[in-house]
C-alpha cells in the first residue's frame, strides 16, 4: 500500500513539474512572440548628427531648422536628429568622410575642392564618398571694418589687424582668395589672425582687431553683434574680382543688404561675392535616412523657409543649385518631380 501511494505521489510530481515546465515554455514562447512583433513594429531609433558652424552664423539654426522638421515625426521614420556646432566647412567634409558625422553644411566652394582634390584636400585626391543632398541659401563674403581704421575697400586692408577666420573654416580661403585677387598677401601684407568668426565681433569692439571676414547668410547674429557695438562699424566694398570671378566657377557676384543692419554705417548696399550653402552626406549613410530627409525638408519647404529670414530668398529650384559633389541616384527622380511641381 506505501509502495502505491509513494508511486502516485511521484506521478503527480512529474505531472505537475511537466506542467509547469510546459506552461513556462508557452509562456516564454508567447512572450518572445511578443517581443519579436514589438520589435518588428517598432524597429530600434537611428541617431543621426549634422555638423553646422559657429553658434552666432546660419549654419548652426539651419542645421537646427532641418532636425526639428525630421524631429517631428521621429515616432514614423525612428530617426532622431542631433545638431553639433563645428569648426565649419573642412571640418565638416572630414567628419562625414571619417564617419564621425552624418551629415554636414558646407559651402559650395569647399564642396568643389574637396569633390576634385583641391586645397586641402590636395594630398588626398578625389573625395568620391561626399554627395550632395541639397543647398541652402547664398552665403556672401562679408567684411566688416571698424571706421576708425579708415578702410572702405579691400585694398585698405593693407597694414590692418585682420582676422582672415580659423583654419578649417570656409570663410578662410574666401578670405585668401579675395586678398590674392586684388594683390594682397594675407602673410605679409597685414596682422592676419586665425580666430573663429564667432569670436570677432568681440574683438573688433574691444579694439584687438581692426577688421574681420565672414562668409555668411544675411541677416547674421554675429554680424548684428559687431554691428550693435560702441565702436562705429561699415561694411566694406569688395570690388576688382574680375578675375577671380572666371577663375572659380563656384564664385558669384553677391551684395551685402544693410538695410538688414541699421547700426552699420553704410549709405547704401555693399557690393562682394558670395558662394552657396549646402547639405551633404557620405556614400556610406544609408539611402532610406538620406531621402527621408531630403523628402521631409522639401514636403515641409514653406514651414523651412520660415525657420531663418536667410531662407527669403529660397526656391525649389535654387536648392538643386550649386551641387558640384555628386548627388543621390535615388533622389533625382524625386527632387525633379518637386520642381516640376514648383513650375506649375
Amino acid at each position: 500500500m506505501k509502495k502505491v501511494l509513494l508511486s502516485g505521489i511521484v506521478l503527480l510530481s512529474v505531472f505537475f513539474l511537466f506542467t509547469g515546465c510546459e506552461e513556462q515554455k508557452a509562456e516564454e514562447f508567447k512572450q518572445a512572440k511578443h517581443s519579436a512583433v514589438k520589435s518588428k513594429k517598432e524597429p530600434k531609433a537611428t541617431f543621426i548628427t549634422i555638423g553646422t558652424g559657429g553658434i552666432t552664423g546660419v549654419y548652426y539654426p539651419t542645421g537646427g531648422a532641418i532636425a526639428q522638421i525630421v524631429n517631428k515625426k521621429r515616432d514614423k521614420y525612428k530617426i532622431r536628429c542631433t545638431v553639433e556646432s563645428t569648426g565649419g566647412s573642412v571640418f565638416n567634409v572630414n567628419a562625414i568622410l571619417s564617419g564621425d558625422l552624418d551629415f554636414g553644411i558646407v559651402q559650395s566652394d569647399r564642396q568643389y575642392q574637396a569633390i576634385n582634390g583641391l586645397a586641402e584636400w590636395s594630398n588626398k585626391g578625389y573625395q568620391k564618398d561626399l554627395l550632395s543632398v541639397f543647398s541652402i541659401h547664398p552665403e556672401s563674403v562679408t567684411i566688416v571694418a571698424a571706421v576708425d581704421a579708415n578702410i572702405k575697400n579691400i585694398k585698405d586692408l593693407k597694414g590692418k589687424r585682420v582676422n582672415i577666420g580659423n583654419p578649417g573654416s570656409g570663410h578662410r580661403q574666401n578670405a585668401i582668395d579675395a586678398l590674392a585677387a586684388v594683390g594682397l598677401d594675407y602673410n605679409k601684407d597685414m596682422d592676419a589672425e586665425g580666430i573663429k568668426a564667432s569670436e570677432s565681433a568681440g574683438l573688433l569692439q574691444d579694439g584687438r582687431i581692426d577688421a574681420f571676414f565672414y562668409t555668411v547668410g544675411h541677416p547674421s547674429g554675429a554680424i548684428k553683434e559687431a554691428t550693435a557695438g560702441k565702436r562705429e562699424v561699415r561694411f566694406v566694398n569688395v570690388t576688382g574680382i574680375d578675375t577671380l570671378l572666371k577663375e572659380f566657377p563656384y564664385y558669384a557676384k553677391s551684395f551685402i543688404p544693410c538695410k538688414l543692419y541699421p547700426g552699420a554705417k553704410n549709405d547704401s548696399d555693399v557690393d562682394t561675392f558670395g558662394v552657396k550653402a549646402t547639405f551633404v552626406t557620405s556614400a556610406k549613410v544609408p539611402d532610406s535616412i538620406v531621402y527621408t530627409i531630403t523628402k521631409e525638408v522639401f514636403e515641409n519647404f514653406e514651414f523651412f523657409k520660415s525657420l531663418h529670414p536667410a531662407y527669403a530668398v529660397l526656391t525649389k529650384k535654387s536648392m538643386l543649385d550649386g551641387l558640384s559633389a555628386p548627388t543621390y541616384i535615388c533622389f533625382v527622380p524625386f527632387l525633379y518631380v518637386l520642381v516640376q511641381s514648383f513650375y506649375t
